[in-house]
């Protein structure tokens, strides 16, 4: 249980910091351009933070039996669990999709881009980027996807059964 608990805090502090500072930016723009479809996903993607810091307090009172966990906390790790658990399967099938079909996704990018090539041509310092193969940044893409997917999916299955070992616990101790 104790590679479980330092692992789950690993990936609870990983995704607090990484999804919070893309969430805060993603906020941040949402209302520069007053764009209310991003501000809507970044109010979605707020669950991966909120999920890892319910975690955190569950940590936290698994590892001093003396600290009480609110009430609250179990409902934050399941309930804001399960759309952060939706929010790591979507970005896991994307980087399976990006990863699988790279070479088809970076023609589908490249035939949208067509029209700023004209931009691209403007600037010297984008011409060292054109001797990077496509397919292996669409890949690349993928497999980054892939992980931080992972990341979210594998935290919050861990935070799941470490609540159900903490109440599974406290309810050895009481009887």
């Amino acid at each position: 249980m104790k590679t479980a608990l330092t692992t789950a805090t690993i990936l609870s502090w990983f995704n607090i910091i990484f999804w919070g500072l893309i969430g805060a930016f993603a906020v941040i723009a949402s209302l520069a351009a007053f764009n209310l479809p991003v501000l809507a996903s970044a109010v979605l993607l707020s669950s991966v933070p909120l999920n890892s810091y319910a975690a955190l307090k569950l940590q936290a009172s698994i590892r001093n039996p003396k600290l009480p966990l609110s009430h609250q906390t179990p409902v934050g790790i399941r309930f804001v669990g399960f759309m952060a658990l939706f929010f790591g399967m979507m970005w896991i099938s994307k980087g399976v999709v990006l990863f699988k079909n790279g070479s088809e996704t970076q023609a589908a990018i490249n035939e949208q881009l067509g029209q700023v090539s004209k931009l691209f041509q403007q600037f010297p310092s984008f011409a060292e980027f054109k001797n990077i193969r496509e397919p292996d940044i669409a890949h690349l893409s993928g497999i980054f996807s892939l992980i931080l997917g992972l990341c979210v999916v594998v935290n919050v299955v861990l935070n799941l059964r470490l609540l159900r070992w903490y109440y599974l616990v406290r309810k050895s101790d009481v009887s």
